[in-house]
């Protein structure tokens, strides 16, 4: 082997080490180094804290006491589709009108936002003993309607709310089924059952 040769060997595994650390670099969890490396931009957050359901469940069961943990659905979702017990409540930030009136527009029915969206949540804040400073978890069905959610919270002065961005049925795959990821789809307790208690009711 010649000198060339050696140099240019050399070279591609300096180059090799440098792509390697890289992508290491990349890999680091988006929620340990709190940016938005790898989650979609409808799920970012002006915040940018963002957990996996497996961290949202793990910090709820060693800080649960000291972390407010919010579903953000619509009460048909949490109804129909399951709900996961280690949340403090749900709050809906949109749900549908009163009668159900269709959206043209949408080729749905009508969702409108939850006018107390905010002080709902602060009341269950304040009803686990925390403060807007503490941390609270969100959590949608895919992880874009949390985000909106948290940009509402940020802007009423919480100052540490998370984004489970995977949300609690996952995102859809090609054929239109939500089984890529999520709450659901990580084997975490979820149940039909109702509970008066953690579901949204207003008044």
């Amino acid at each position: 082997m010649n000198r060339r040769t050696i140099l240019t060997v050399a070279a591609g595994a300096a180059i090799s080490g440098i792509a390697a650390r890289a992508e290491a670099q990349q890999a680091v969890t988006p929620q340990a180094t709190g940016s938005h490396v790898g989650i979609a931009k409808a799920k970012q957050t002006t915040l940018g804290l963002y957990m996996t359901p497996r961290e949202a469940a793990d910090a709820m069961g060693r800080e649960g006491a000291k972390t407010l943990f919010v579903d953000v659905r619509t009460r048909a979702e949490m109804m129909f589709t399951g709900w996961a017990p280690a949340i403090d409540g749900n709050v809906p930030f949109v749900d549908v009108t009163e009668f159900w009136d269709w959206d043209d527009k949408e080729g749905r029915y009508r969702l409108d936002a939850n006018p107390t969206f905010s002080q709902d949540v602060g009341r269950l804040l304040t009803a686990k003993g925390l403060a807007k400073s503490d941390r609270v978890i969100v959590m949608c069905r895919s992880g874009d309607r949390s985000a909106r959610a948290i940009d509402k919270l940020a802007e009423a002065g919480f100052t540490q709310v998370y984004n489970q961005y995977e949300g609690f049925e996952g995102d859809l795959t090609p054929e239109g089924r939500r089984s890529v990821n999520g709450w659901r789809n990580a084997g975490l307790p979820w149940t039909f059952k109702p509970d008066k208690a953690k579901f949204y009711l207003r008044g």
